[in-house]
């Protein structure tokens, strides 16, 4: 029997990817350049879009100031998911990771290669997931 199960050192560094995510919820988000060019794009919900009063503007600024990552929370350590409260309701944000020239049907092949993936960050009410 042999065993296909990928090597530690074959696996991309969360550290690395952490960092590109923080980096283009920054930028996204909150209007800060990154250090190097990271692709991406964000989606709201028509819901969030919808709340009024500037609620919408208030849970992206929240999403890009996001720094409270805990292992419960964040399991594989790539800052890819955070929950914020924007006046007693909860808000979800989520970066998922493409290939950068599949339109949007395949997973990253190499996460940690800001050359090759492109990030979509998706701002939504909790009570739409």
């Amino acid at each position: 029997m042999t065993s296909t199960a990928q090597s530690q050192t074959d696996r991309p560094d969360p550290t690395v990817i952490a960092a590109q995510n923080d980096a283009f919820r920054k930028l996204a988000c909150l209007g800060v350049p990154p250090a190097q060019s990271i692709q991406g794009r964000m989606h709201v919900t028509s819901s969030l879009m919808e709340a009024g009063d500037g609620f919408m503007a208030e849970a992206v600024k929240a999403t890009g100031e996001f720094a409270a990552f805990e292992p419960e929370n964040d399991p594989e350590g790539w800052h890819d998911f955070g929950a914020v409260e924007i006046r007693g309701e909860t808000v979800f944000w989520k970066i998922d990771l493409y290939e950068a020239d599949s339109d949007f049907r395949y997973g990253a092949e190499t996460p940690d290669n800001p050359a090759t993936t492109t990030r979509v960050l998706t701002i939504m009410l909790a009570r739409d997931w």
